[in-house]
């Protein structure tokens, strides 16, 4: 029998091998996380790509058929009355608008799905009135003609009732009426998406009492804000 070494004392202790189950965990965790990235690039490269998409369309689209912005004018505006009582803050009023719109394109049509048309003074809306929708075809013009009358209360402060009485001296308001618009394009059979452009004039109307008109009303150009 072979003597036992005196350097060894019977056991011996070979390298730590680490448990498999720690091993496979880490190694799952880390496939993971390379599948989640993978998957995150995928999706940016879709985003990415049909924004480019997109854009290509549009720039041809523009450069094929440059379209025009459509114009809005207040072409004639008449108030014959404007009065506001203090004790129980009631404006009386009754205005008369003509808006002409024009579609100068030569291929687009325009669907005006839903129109309100809506008067403020001094940034206090006083009256709203909604008007038929329609079809406005090429190189077209058509004419609003919204009617703003009644009664209703506003809250005025001392700067609104002295701008107020300032322009009730000189005989001519300053009125602003807004019209908030849906709207698609038409392109041969191709119909866009709704958009909800609004309009805003900045009016100075003369006040007309017994048919006596304090100055002429000057055509006014509207903006477009989409």
């Amino acid at each position: 029998m072979a003597e036992k070494q005196p350097h060894l004392n019977g056991a011996y202790y070979g390298p730590a091998v680490p448990p498999p189950s720690q091993y496979y965990h880490r190694h799952g965790s880390s496939r993971g996380c390379g599948c989640c990235g993978c998957l995150f690039s995928l999706l940016f490269k879709i985003i990415v790509s049909v924004v480019i998409v997109v854009g290509l369309a549009v720039l041809i689209f523009w450069l094929i058929f440059r379209p025009n912005r459509v114009k809005f004018h207040v072409t004639d505006a008449s108030l014959t009355q404007f009065n506001f009582t203090t004790n129980n803050n009631t404006l009386h009023y009754n205005l008369s608008v003509d808006i002409s719109v024009r579609n100068p394109n030569k291929k687009i049509g325009i669907y005006y799905d839903r129109i309100e048309a809506r008067a403020y003074f001094e940034d206090q809306r006083f009256s709203t009135v909604p008007l038929p929708p329609f079809y406005q075809g090429h190189k077209n013009t058509t004419f609003l003609s919204p009617v703003f009358k009644g009664q209703t209360v506003v809250l005025l402060g001392a700067d609104e009732l002295s701008e107020l009485n300032s322009d009730k001296s000189v005989g001519v308001f300053d009125v602003e009426v807004k019209l908030y618009l849906r709207i698609r394009f038409k392109l041969g059979k191709v119909k866009s998406w709704r958009m909800r452009p609004k309009i805003e004039c900045d009016l100075k109307v003369p006040l007309s009492s017994n048919g006596k008109v304090a100055g002429g009303f000057q055509t006014t150009k509207c903006h477009i804000d989409f």
